[in-house]
């Protein structure tokens, strides 16, 4: 054995787990529920939020898009028979699952297999009996990539498996959160305002996006946030037009619109918020659009309960917003689930839209985080007016996340 192997061996960093073990199990639980509802015996996750979830595992590259040499085949199977689970993943990463997971059990690839782990893995799920009946894989995550995930596709295939679409159930059993996951959101909203707070104190004339950007990203580095997963846009002037723009070396100019969307990141859970700043006293006809958007807000407050009908809340945003006049001036106006999330977004499973019905029978229930994003173009290409907040469904309530006031700040 070679030093370097004797110090891996017994290298014990301290432990960075999330969460304890009992909350890892009632989630496995959950998942080994859904699976049995939807007639899945094994179930292949490597979806880089997926493997959070189970295991509470994070690193800072999953080979997603990687040399063909190293392709992204690390993952963890669940039998719906089974009260434990099997990580897989390299002898690189072999560290990481002792400090980040509370896995118990934890398979390293062949060193001669490279990064390669799909027969290995079929191997070692066939001697354990799992590898039989409908195998479940994540057909809409991006990792595995199509050529990696076709491989492991065959290899289930080769075994006698039939192959079927599983995505669905962690993207379900995730959207109602414990107590435990919805204490994280919420300080996930104190990061984010924190970096709103900094925006407003950084954003002048003569400063660019990216001086922004950075006075955000420091101040909620030192509140405790993580990185989101998404570039967090600051846009100035026509820029806000186009709100997935990313910050540049624009200097931001005297009168114009700034807008900033921020999540704050807490156990890689998220929280968005988003406000537009004004640098000079806006024109009458713009404040009179955007006190007549954020009246909305009025209006989901009063509105939003545990078990709402989600139609319920759409029809009453698309009256409010006909009523005032300006519902033909929308950008977009909808939410979408907030969660665990890593690079490359932060957008969760479930959508909000008023105009798409598919969720409208659907309830807010209790544990279920959503943001809303509330957007409206302004006259004479004054710029698109941007504010997101999220809303947070509990047994007992359901709340605004935010203090931070709504509509345009003024920089003067």
């Amino acid at each position: 054995m070679t030093n370097k192997e004797r110090i891996l061996a017994n290298l014990q960093p301290d432990a960075e787990q999330p969460f304890p073990p009992g909350e890892y199990k009632a989630r496995l639980a959950r998942i080994r529920e859904r699976m049995a509802r939807d007639k899945i015996d094994l179930l292949f996750v490597g979806s880089p939020d997926g493997l959070n979830y189970i295991t509470g595992y994070q690193c800072e590259w999953y080979q997603a898009q990687s040399p063909k040499q190293w392709p992204g085949t690390s993952g963890v199977a669940i039998h719906v028979d089974h009260d434990k689970y099997i990580f897989f993943d390299t002898v690189r990463e072999k560290l990481i699952t002792r400090y980040c997971t509370h896995s118990t059990d934890t398979r390293i690839f062949p060193l001669a297999s490279m990064r390669d782990g799909t027969a290995f893995i079929v191997d070692e799920l066939k001697a354990e009996g799992w590898a039989m009946g409908r195998v479940g894989l994540e057909f809409w995550s991006y990792r595995p990539n199509r050529v990696v995930g076709g491989r492991i596709q065959s290899r289930f295939e080769e075994a006698g498996c039939t192959v079927v679409d599983g995505s669905d159930v962690l993207r379900e059993v995730r959207w109602v959160k414990s107590p435990a996951e919805l204490a994280c959101i919420e300080e996930a909203g104190r990061i984010a305002e924190t970096g709103l707070k900094a925006a407003r104190d950084t954003v002048r004339p003569g400063v660019s996006e990216l001086e922004v950007y950075g006075a955000i990203v420091h101040a909620m580095a030192a509140a405790g946030g993580e990185n989101p997963g998404i570039t967090m846009p600051v846009l100035s002037g026509k820029k806000t037009w186009c709100p997935h723009a990313m910050a540049s070396r624009k200097t931001i100019k005297p009168g114009e619109l700034v807008m900033v969307d921020v999540s704050g990141v807490y156990k890689r859970y998220h929280c968005n918020m988003a406000r537009t700043f004004a640098l000079g006293e806006p024109a009458k006809d713009v404040q009179d659009i955007v006190r007549r958007a954020i009246g909305s807000m009025d209006l989901i407050r009063d509105i939003i309960k545990p078990n709402l009908r989600v139609g319920d809340l759409a029809k009453a945003l698309i009256d409010y917003y006909t009523a005032q006049g300006i519902w033909e001036e929308r950008g977009w106006i909808g939410g979408y689930e907030m969660g665990i999330a890593l690079p490359p977004d932060w957008v969760g499973n479930f959508v909000f839209d008023p105009l798409d019905r598919q969720n409208h029978d659907r309830l807010f229930e209790p544990g279920t985080v959503i943001n809303y994003e509330n957007q409206f173009y302004l006259p004479r290409e004054e710029g698109h007016f941007f504010q997101i907040e999220c809303l947070m469904f509990k047994s007992d309530r359901a709340k605004l996340m935010s203090s931070i006031p709504y509509g345009l700040t003024v920089i003067e």
